[in-house]
C-alpha cells in the first residue's frame, strides 16, 4: 500500500521535510516513488509546498495521507484554514 507521508531532510537542530509518496514498508527516509512538495518548520509564512494534483492522483488510486501530510493538503486545499499553533495563540488572544 502507498502512503503519502514525510522524509526528513536538513541538518541537526534544522529539520525540513519533502513530502513523498512511499511504499508503507520503507523506511522513513528511505525509498520513495514520487516527491510531491517540501514542509520546512523554521519558516513562519509558506512554509510548505504541494503539487495538489499529484497528491489528488496518488488519492485516487489508493494512497493513505499520514495526519500531518492531511492537515496539509487541507491548507493547500484551502489557504483561509490557518495552522493549529495559530489556532491557538488566537484562542490565548481573545482570552487575554
Amino acid at each position: 500500500m502507498v502512503k503519502i507521508r514525510m522524509r526528513r531532510t536538513g541538518c541537526t537542530n534544522h529539520a525540513a521535510y519533502r513530502i513523498v509518496a512511499a511504499d508503507e514498508r520503507s523506511p522513513r527516509d528511505g525509498k520513495f516513488l514520487e516527491i510531491l512538495g517540501w514542509y520546512d518548520t523554521q519558516l513562519k509564512e509558506n512554509n510548505f509546498k504541494i503539487d495538489v494534483e499529484r497528491v489528488d492522483y496518488w488519492i485516487s488510486k489508493g494512497a493513505k495521507p499520514s495526519t500531518t501530510v492531511a492537515s496539509l493538503i487541507r491548507r493547500a486545499k484551502n489557504p483561509a484554514i490557518k495552522p493549529h499553533h495559530a489556532r491557538k495563540a488566537q484562542k490565548a488572544e481573545k482570552k487575554a
